[in-house]
């Protein structure tokens, strides 16, 4: 199993490997690339990211956006996020449909050893899911392993360390479900 196979089945594995070191030079390009387009040519803009994250249907987002490979970030149909959008993503990040991500929100599937000398050589991580219907505050942490159900707020400034049920209004540090939506038929 080589460093990339690792890393995708959220094992350790060594970021330092060469073909890891290439494939997140090549998303930190095109992230460049669309982070300096001309914000009138919103189509071209878009177009950079299409060549890097599997796009459903009809996805905006505003620059600047970062990520660490791109290849594991799947966005749903009329996906909208706000500036500073960080998505790192060394293990799957899937995103449903008719979702809204504020302002410098971050989504991280990365995270390393407690163990400071296994910190030193290896990282792993574990996917995200995050459901249709959602929106998510701006300045959110959304941590490894992380899985919000369809139709859940989560608040500004909150850090999703936990899994939040459907149909949850959840805030805080560590984001607690404070409230349960009713289904809209």
């Amino acid at each position: 199993m080589n460093e990339k196979d690792k890393m995708l089945a959220g094992l350790a594995y060594n970021a330092a490997d060469k073909q890891l070191i290439v494939d997140r030079m090549h998303a930190k390009s095109i992230c460049h690339r669309f982070n300096q387009a001309e914000p009138t040519v919103e189509n071209a803009q878009m177009a950079l990211l299409e060549t890097l994250l599997i796009i459903k249907d009809r996805a905006h987002i505003e620059p600047n956006f970062f990520c660490d490979y791109g290849y594991n970030i799947e966005l749903g149909s009329h996906f909208y996020s706000n500036h500073n959008l960080t998505i790192l993503d060394v293990c799957k990040v899937t995103i449903g449909d008719n979702v809204l991500i504020g302002p410098h929100v971050m989504i991280s599937t990365a995270t390393h050893p407690l163990d400071p000398i296994a910190r030193q050589h290896t990282e792993y991580g574990a996917n995200i899911i995050i459901g249709n219907n959602v929106w998510i505050g701006g300045n959110a942490s959304i941590l490894p392993g992380v899985t919000i159900g369809d139709n859940c707020v989560i608040g500004a400034g909150s850090v999703v360390t936990a899994d939040i049920p459907a149909n949850s209004v959840a805030v805080g540090n560590p984001c607690r479900v404070t409230k349960t939506l009713e289904r809209q038929s």
